[in-house]
């Protein structure tokens, strides 16, 4: 019931992938105090290399897009160095990696680079403090500046530059889950007026502006998206945002990038602007590859990727209880069931 997991896909001419799984982006904030990777962070990413493909957890681009403690970074020589150490585990066992590059936008919090602001689309605050620091309350966010936003621009892809340099085989830009670029994306967190926001076309200028700039240094082959269409987690939703994504999504159909990511904690979750599932919403706009994720087991994610629903499945949490989960699926051999107290400690 499971085979379609394990037939090889090509992604383009630079990259073709083992099986259709993808170890999900799973943040452990295991970085050292200078938010270096360590050998610790090697062994585990090499433990799950079988994957198709694994997506790091996410990784800021520059000091001020930290929102959450020892979260990895792609911005100092250390920090190369240490991703390159990485890299090099996964790939001697036969694996590839993408870096996920992060900024957390008004997810920020200032403690932790030494600031006195977090840069946003708008002047916008997120309800609550930090997870693993609830001292830590939100501030309201800044309104980038159009130069604010060029800079962002360039740091992103120096972060990518930064990543094949280290030794991934490619990034996934993160443009879900309420962070920067889902920020500029939904009208909860854009009330912008200028070339930034108030049409889909400005709103979305700031994905695409990032996208095409990365494409153009590293090649289009090894760039890839992740985007919540639906506003679930820091973001309130907003029937509006259905025409940015419309269009955005159409943009990103021109655009040859080795694939788009959903981004969704539970995909059986639906939304009445979207018309139900994120995933049939985005598929119904978006007909490359496409990766599903979101609650899905190895079959009920084969019976997806049949029914084209999408091409390759992350899967996240399970990765995390089954470091050879890839082999136990092949094998048909149970689960380790998935528990927070895994957050623990890397295995």
């Amino acid at each position: 019931m499971t085979d379609i997991l394990f037939s090889a896909y090509r992604l383009n001419d630079q990259l073709t992938l083992n099986n259709r799984i993808l170890m999900a982006p799973l943040t452990r904030c295991m970085a050292d105090d200078e938010l270096v990777p360590t050998q610790a962070m090697a062994d585990y990413y090499a433990k799950r290399a079988d994957a198709g493909l694994i997506v790091s957890e996410a990784t800021i681009i520059r000091p001020d897009g930290q929102g959450y403690p020892n979260t990895p970074g792609l911005f100092t020589e250390a920090q190369i160095e240490g991703w390159k150490t990485v890299t090099s585990a996964v790939h001697a066992k036969g694996g590839k990696i993408f870096a996920q590059l992060w900024h957390t936008g008004r997810v920020a919090h200032p403690h932790f680079f030494n600031g006195s602001e977090v840069l946003s689309a708008s002047a916008t605050r997120v309800e609550g403090s930090v997870p693993r620091m609830r001292h830590l309350e939100y501030i309201q966010a800044s309104a980038a500046t159009e130069l604010q936003i060029a800079d962002l621009v360039r740091d992103y892809v120096q972060a990518a530059a930064n990543a094949l340099e280290a030794g991934f085989d490619g990034v996934e830009i993160h443009g879900a889950n309420g962070y920067l670029i889902d920020q500029f994306l939904h009208h909860d967190s854009n009330k912008r007026t200028d070339a930034y926001g108030g049409t889909p076309e400005n709103m979305s200028r700031f994905a695409l502006e990032v996208v095409d700039a990365i494409a153009s240094r590293i090649g289009k082959e090894r760039t890839a998206l992740r985007v919540s269409p639906g506003a679930y987690f820091n973001m309130a939703p907003d029937s509006r945002d259905k025409a940015v994504f419309d269009y955005l999504l159409s943009e990103l159909e021109n655009r040859d990038l080795a694939y788009l990511h959903i981004g969704i904690f539970d995909d059986s979750m639906e939304f009445d602007y979207l018309g139900g599932r994120v995933s049939a919403y985005v598929r119904k706009h978006y007909n490359k590859t496409l990766v599903g994720v979101g609650g899905y087991t190895a079959v009920s994610a084969a019976q997806a990727i049949e029914a084209d629903a999408f091409d390759l499945i992350a899967i996240g949490r399970p990765f995390i209880a089954n470091p050879d989960f890839v082999t136990r699926v092949k094998q048909d051999l149970e689960l380790v069931p998935y528990s927070d107290t895994m957050l623990a400690t890397l295995d």
